[in-house]
């Protein structure tokens, strides 16, 4: 994704008054980047599915921290040799980006923070996503123990949406979902209204849902549909439309010489256990219907109306097995940056058992690990988790 204005992140202000200059990247495909979208992808490859598929895949860390060199370079040129290394800080996938770049260019690094990021060492995306659907799901079980109330009203809304019959031609890749149109032209399914879950990963996220569900069920009950309002916001927290390379390359950030081939989709169909626990039609009226977190789906490319054109060219993203390397192990063991990371017991996001697996393998990372706070805390928690980065790196070693 693109970066707000500097000035908008709280954090900038923090890091800037303890002598730092701040530097925000839109890393490529995003903001002043040229930002990739189905209309610039036609506009470059036509309809040409391999030719865009073939562009998709230079969007991933791997090019991201070449870009990030180049800048560097030319920032620095005419400086001292000792005046060219940057301090980097990256949070939830700019820690990805940090992790690659310690094992290839740790040249241009002067220190590393990360928040919420320390990547996954693996080199294919199935077991990530075991490890964190089960997260998931303990995130549902808090947020009906919390709301439980909608258990009831999640069912009325599916109900309603199951029962809709689709008012475009875009209908379901499996025929038995009805849909309401989004604001944004998308199809409002069961299976979309599911993927509010992807909240609950952040500070305050299950009332967030549970105020879009007290606002649908409610108005479902006076007036028997659902309001423009009430479906904007559906559509603003569900929204991948303006974030192509997040549906499609989502999953293959993980990949080394193995396609991704829908991982999160093959998992739920495929393990008993999740296939259980998401379904979208419980027998028991007492079961909660559960919500999905931070997981793409090929359904997605015909729900989501700005992501339709592009379909064809997620399909051979997602069959693609020619994935360069994200890291090096070697590199990463023989690390002489210094690495101050916050991680977190309750990250719905990135599995905090992989990413301690991560620490332990980069020579001299610090760890700030808590389960209090949630992935967003740069945002939501800033002052006390930039507070615990900076004692890491005040700190005398023991």
């Amino acid at each position: 994704m693109d970066c707000r204005a500097p000035q908008q992140y709280p954090v900038t202000h923090t890091v800037v008054e303890r002598g730092y200059e701040m530097f925000y990247l839109d890393q490529r495909g995003t903001g002043l980047s040229t930002p990739t979208t189905a209309t610039t992808l036609q506009q470059m490859h036509g309809e040409d599915a391999e030719a865009q598929a073939r562009y998709l895949r230079l969007f991933r860390a791997d090019s991201i921290v070449r870009d990030c060199e180049a800048v560097r370079l030319a920032l620095t040129e005419g400086y001292p040799e000792e005046r060219k290394k940057w301090s980097i800080m990256g949070q939830s996938f700019g820690g990805f980006c940090s992790i690659t770049y310690l094992s290839f260019f740790p040249q241009g690094l002067r220190e590393s923070f990360v928040f919420g990021g320390l990547q996954p060492l693996v080199k294919g995306p199935d077991e990530v996503y075991r490890r964190l659907y089960r997260k998931v799901i303990q995130r549902n079980e808090a947020y009906y123990g919390k709301f439980p109330e909608d258990i009831a009203r999640v069912k009325t809304i599916m109900d309603h949406l199951k029962q809709q019959k689709p008012q475009s031609a875009h209908t379901s890749v499996d025929g038995d979902e009805g849909s309401v149109t989004l604001p944004s032209s998308g199809n409002l399914t069961r299976r979309r209204f599911r993927q509010l879950g992807i909240l609950f990963g952040f500070h305050g996220g299950l009332d967030m849902v549970h105020d879009l569900v007290l606002k649908t069920c409610s108005e479902l009950d006076a007036f028997g549909h659902l309001t423009r309002p009430t479906l904007s916001a559906i559509d603003a927290a569900t929204s991948f439309d303006d974030h192509l390379l997040y549906a499609i390359l989502h999953e293959p950030i993980y990949c080394e010489g193995t396609p991704s081939r829908w991982s999160a989709h093959r998992l739920l169909e495929e393990d008993e256990e999740y296939r259980t626990a998401f379904a979208l039609d419980k027998p028991s009226t007492s079961s909660p219907l559960y919500f999905t977190g931070e997981t793409v789906y090929p359904w997605m490319f015909t729900d989501y109306a700005a992501l339709r054109p592009v379909r064809a060219a997620a399909e051979r993203i997602a069959a693609t097995s020619s994935w360069p390397a994200l890291f090096d192990e070697r590199q990463l063991a023989r690390n002489e940056v210094p690495v101050y990371a916050a991680s977190y017991v309750e990250d719905m996001y990135v599995d905090f058992d992989l990413s301690m697996e991560t620490a332990r393998k980069v020579k001299g990372c610090k760890v700030f690990a808590t389960n209090v706070m949630f992935h967003d805390a740069i945002r939501s928690r800033m002052d006390e988790v930039v507070k615990q980065a900076f004692a890491l790196r005040d700190d005398v070693l023991d």
